[in-house]
């Protein structure tokens, strides 16, 4: 069984950056900050890990902040690409040790912008900061995305990087950001400037932003995924397609549209279910058979929909992802799935009538019910 992720935080980790803090510093208390960076780990989650290393460097660490980054940067590991580091070694501290030192940076470095930013840009080197600078880009937007347009051809990838990831409306296991949220105008400049990296790692980073914006503006992605999609290289193309997963579930025209998949010609078009009746615990078995009509052979992006029964006997759909081809014309096309109804922490399962559709380029092109029978005292 694959270890933990909340262990990268553990006794020994903080030990070693409690060492590297200490040989920055004659006057840091290491075995204080030991003990209460590492009281009742194993009670403690990831997250819930990093904010106590987090607060036992507030407590330990000079309360000013120039002085306290000083010792934080000579306490570091001396690659500037150390980002996959995985612990904070015997070199200097890198690897997720770097997460709550961002954060410590990010909380306390309001005051003193630019040198945050500065330290920032030392930290994500060794992993990444895109949790702690978001504190900063909350406090002053406009200084920060300054700041970070200058970042954005930085000769190290994780600083470039950053531009991307730190900056994203929707980011996990931080605060969001509710201006880019409500309009992400700002940052458009800033992911156009990383569009075409030579970093894969950073690439993605900037469909991950975009992806976080269609959340909430559908329409303006789809628009810029038909923007950059023209006379696109590669790399870029496979951008654009990663951005646009939320939307392609969605099923949205325009992204659907830009990346090739016009409305599909279909005929002799039909949808078996091979268990009408599905027992919990076991599996919905279905077929779909189709013909390709056109005189052009067709990009298809062929999804199927769950209707979930509610408790309130409402259906509520789910998308899911079946096939992506190309077809000729009268081309025959024969596929069949297996779809699993089994307990999940994500979805509470209610007996009685649901339904499958299936969808072909973002179009609902058969459907059929189907029923679901939960054991007694379910």
């Amino acid at each position: 069984m694959a270890e933990p992720l909340k262990n990268l935080f553990n006794a020994e980790v903080i030990g070693h950056v409690g060492d590297h803090l200490a040989k920055a510093w004659d006057g840091f208390d290491r075995v204080g900050f030991v003990k209460a960076a590492a009281t009742n780990l194993d009670a403690l989650e990831l997250k819930q890990r990093s904010n106590q290393i987090e607060a036992a460097l507030e407590r330990y660490l000079p309360d000013d902040f120039p002085t306290a980054t000083d010792i934080i940067l000579q306490s570091l590991h001396p690659d500037e690409d150390a980002g996959t580091t995985p612990v904070a070694g015997e070199a200097g501290i890198a690897g997720w040790a770097i997460m709550p030192i961002s954060g410590y940076v990010g909380r306390h470095g309001v005051g003193h912008l630019d040198l945050a930013l500065d330290v920032m840009r030392e930290l994500t080197k060794r992993l990444t900061a895109e949790f702690g600078i978001r504190f900063l880009i909350l406090a002053d937007p406009d200084r920060c995305l300054a700041k970070l347009r200058g970042w954005t051809d930085d000769p190290n990838r994780h600083v470039r990087r950053l531009v991307s990831e730190g900056t994203r409306p929707r980011l996990p296991w931080t605060p969001q950001l509710p201006m880019f949220i409500a309009d992400p105008a700002p940052l458009l400049p800033l992911l156009t400037a990383l569009r075409d990296d030579s970093e894969e790692y950073v690439r993605r980073s900037v469909a991950n932003n975009l992806n976080d914006i269609a959340k909430d503006h559908p329409d303006l992605v789809a628009d810029l995924a038909a923007d950059w999609l023209a006379d696109a290289p590669e790399p870029r193309q496979r951008l654009v397609r990663h951005a646009c997963r939320t939307l392609i579930k969605a099923a949205h025209p325009g992204a659907l549209a830009a990346l090739g998949y016009r409305a599909a010609k279909l005929t002799d078009v039909e949808l078996r279910i091979d268990t009408p009746v599905v027992d919990f615990g076991t599996a919905l078995e279905f077929s779909l058979e189709f013909r390709a009509g056109g005189k052009a052979q067709q990009d298809m992006l062929i999804d199927y929909v769950v209707h979930h029964q509610k408790a309130n006997g409402q259906l509520t759909p789910k998308v899911f992802k079946w096939k992506t081809m190309r077809t000729k014309p009268g081309e025959t096309v024969a596929m069949r799935r297996r779809h699993a109804m089994r307990p999940i922490t994500t979805r509470v399962y209610y007996p009685g009538t649901h339904r499958l559709e299936v969808q072909v380029n973002g179009v609902t092109v058969a459907g059929a019910d189907f029923r679901l029978e939960m054991p007694e005292g379910t």
